[in-house]
């Protein structure tokens, strides 16, 4: 996929004009009422695929990681379905089931006989997991400024932990970061209670060294070999096939050469109607998206940060406006905004340490669901097992009646259906 500059006849942007200059400008483009058509991009799509039962394997991993004996019964397993973003109808245990090589099945007994199922890590998916707390723990700054620079995006600096807690995988937070990372940073972080009676984190002071835009940076670089422009472009890019008419084309040239914003500084005096305006909402999610280990997140994500970061209303249309810059997979019940300009093709261009991590558990998770379809787990499932009095090892893939998973009051059993004729999502 080829990437270009629209900034005028030249195909290269110069360093940045400053914050101010956006400032100073004299907004005389009204906001034109341009539609680009969305065309499919099977690359960027592949690189949704899969990532919402990785998402929940890997949180699964960490919950069970930090439970005694890394095991729990599916019952207080079931008390985290509502982070896990699966589908209602998929029942917690089939999940479970379907990728052996890193969770494993026993049984306990419940106080009238009934058999519980319980889950583990498997020895590979513990090895696998304690390599990710050693890439958390050297890339512990990194993933502190990603959380400062978000927090800097806002106006007050202040976020709901719930917003935080929906960007977190895409930020590489670790699971437990408002327990385990946050309280280390008294300096840099204060919990604080919200006027809506939610609790937020606040970052306690602005650091100017972060407030440059990942398209800042590169502005620096451009500007080594030419420096004759003084207002920033963004790298467009758009799927094979996809036809720009020639009002469209005209309209994005002129929009490219428009002055730069800063997304760290303050907006308030843009008129939202305005092409200049539009260009400073572009500069803020092409930011939010750098921020992102993977450059991407779900729609649903950011549709509740318009007040935070001060944007007008229907501010996600930039979404559908700009498809060079961004592009909306709709994979799955969900849409999912992808930075173009951080893939060549599927390839992430710039791969986090995390990310690799992340690629080694989908790879278990394929084996093991490929090896689990052919028969081979249900042959060696009871290998290296000994059973116990309390505790029955041992995994009935086959679903004869006497695995049950318990419905009551906390959503906790029910009859365990096969889910052999599920195909695999990756």
């Amino acid at each position: 996929m080829g990437y270009w500059f629209l900034c005028g006849k030249t195909k290269v942007f110069g360093f940045s004009c400053g914050l101010r200059r956006g400032f100073n400008y004299q907004q005389c483009f009204s906001l034109v009422n341009v539609k680009l058509k969305w065309v499919k991009d099977k690359a960027l799509d592949s690189v949704i695929a899969g990532e919402r039962e990785l998402r929940a394997s890997c949180n699964l991993v960490s919950i069970l990681a930090s439970a005694p004996n890394c095991c729990l019964p599916i019952y207080r397993l079931s008390r985290h379905r509502g982070q896990l973003g699966l589908p209602h109808v998929l029942k917690l245990s089939t999940f479970f089931r379907r990728y052996p090589t890193i969770f494993h099945e026993s049984h306990v007994f419940d106080s009238g006989g009934t058999r519980v199922p319980c889950f583990e890590l498997t020895s590979e998916a513990l090895n696998l997991y304690h390599e990710e707390l050693c890439v958390i723990r050297e890339c512990v700054t990194d993933f502190l400024d990603r959380l400062c620079k978000l927090l800097m995006l806002t106006k007050d600096r202040t976020l709901p932990l719930q917003t935080i807690d929906q960007l977190k995988w895409d930020l590489g937070l670790p699971y437990d970061y408002n327990d385990n990372l946050i309280p280390h940073y008294a300096d840099l972080f204060s919990l604080v209670r919200l006027p809506d009676d939610r609790f937020g984190l606040k970052l306690l002071a602005w650091d100017d060294t972060l407030a440059v835009s990942q398209l800042e940076k590169n502005a620096v670089i451009q500007s080594e070999q030419d420096s004759k422009n003084n207002c920033l472009a963004f790298p467009i890019g758009f799927t094979r096939g996809f036809g720009l008419r020639r009002k469209s084309m005209e309209w994005l040239k002129e929009w490219q050469k428009l002055p730069y914003t800063s997304p760290y500084a303050d907006a308030s005096h843009l008129d939202p109607r305005t092409d200049v305006s539009e260009k400073r909402i572009v500069g803020v999610f092409h930011e939010l998206l750098h921020l992102t280990i993977k450059k991407k997140t779900e729609r649903q994500n950011v549709s509740n940060l318009r007040k935070p970061l001060s944007l007008p209303q229907k501010f996600t249309k930039v979404f559908e406006r700009h498809p060079g810059i961004f592009y909306i997979s709709k994979m799955g019940d969900t849409q999912t905004i992808v930075l173009r300009d951080a893939y060549d093709c599927q390839r992430l261009i710039q791969t986090h340490p995390l990310v690799e991590i992340r690629e080694r558990y989908a790879s278990m998770m394929r084996k093991g669901f490929l090896d689990r379809s052919r028969g081979l787990y249900k042959k060696t499932t009871n290998i290296g097992y000994e059973n116990s009095s309390k505790i029955i090892h041992g995994h009935k893939a086959g679903g004869n009646g006497l695995d049950s998973e318990v419905q009551s009051d906390y959503d906790l059993f029910s009859e365990y259906d096969s889910d052999d004729s599920i195909h695999c999502p990756y």
